[in-house]
């Protein structure tokens, strides 16, 4: 059935998605976020083709090239770029394999951790009431726990898989996306384009899905890429105290771990993968602070 004229004039277009894309463009006209982005994928290429290919066993041991300094230092030896550890394994290819764990790890905690997190809080703020109130109370306690000190306790006492890993991270940071999402819910809410939906019979979960959830992607962007940088901290905290990804699989934290009593004379084995996780997030915060000072530059062209 045709919409009457009325009811037509009630129904605005949805604003939700072109914010995204207004932030998107003035991002990606940026230089800070087009080289963080040039650098972040030209690693993850790296990272995922070159032990593809390379014969390097990153796992391999041979002590007849233990402890080779990296290039340019007298006495390296080619293929290893970055030189070997204590037990002759390649600096550089143990570096790769980290990034891998270590952006696996990263990217995947923040999806689980946005998928909870605006799932609850863009319908605590779309609904509002009790479903509301049990939710930010659930947020607050959540909040009340750091994030760190919770993945120790529960990786402490269980077997530290990549799953698990994953698994704890994210169930332990949604509640930054919950309030995030909630807000922008309690103002999308109130909008010309939802009372028209309304109006014209839509339900609350067709509303959501197909008009306010697309409202919440220039907040939460930016933290977004910010978290993945965090989390890969984590990662490598945890790696480093023994709770990550175990042995002999390398990551940055497990490989830095083992390298502290050869610091002195073997600086090449800490230092490296500390480099590389620099590096990354380097790249990361570059693409985020673009994010944000794009999505701050949207929400005042639009004030």
């Amino acid at each position: 059935m045709a919409e009457t004229g009325a009811a037509a004039a009630v129904r605005p277009a949805p604003r939700g998605a072109t914010p995204s894309r207004r932030m998107l463009r003035l991002a990606v006209s940026r230089a800070d976020f087009r080289i963080g982005l040039a650098g972040f994928l030209l690693l993850v290429a790296i990272a995922l083709l070159l032990p593809l290919v390379s014969p390097i066993n990153p796992t391999k041991i041979a002590y007849q090239v233990k402890l080779l300094p990296p290039f340019p230092a007298e006495g390296w030896q080619w293929p290893h770029v970055l030189g070997t550890d204590q037990l002759g394994r390649d600096v550089f290819m143990r570096c790769l394999v980290g990034l891998r764990y270590s952006l696996l790890i990263g990217i995947t905690t923040v999806l689980l951790m946005f998928v909870v997190g605006s799932a609850l809080g863009l319908y605590a703020g779309f609904r509002g009431g009790w479903a509301d109130a049990v939710i930010m109370r659930l947020t607050d306690a959540q909040l009340s726990i750091p994030m760190i000190i919770l993945a120790i306790t529960i990786l402490g006492v269980s077997r530290p898989t990549v799953p698990a890993i994953i698994l704890v991270l994210g169930l332990s940071g949604w509640p930054l996306y919950a309030r995030v999402v909630r807000a922008v819910a309690l103002g999308e809410r109130t909008r010309g384009y939802v009372l028209g939906e309304r109006v014209l019979g839509a339900s609350d979960w067709r509303i959501m899905l197909l008009f306010v959830a697309p409202a919440i992607l220039p907040p939460i962007a930016f933290v977004a890429v910010l978290d993945v940088a965090r989390m890969m901290i984590y990662e490598a905290i945890l790696g480093f105290l023994g709770l990550g990804v175990q042995p002999p699989t390398p990551t940055f934290g497990n490989v830095i771990a083992d390298a502290r009593k050869y610091l002195l004379n073997a600086w090449w084995i800490a230092t490296m993968p500390g480099l590389f996780l620099l590096v990354t997030l380097t790249c990361l915060n570059l693409m985020g602070s673009a994010l944000e000072r794009a999505r701050n530059a949207v929400l005042q062209g639009e004030a």
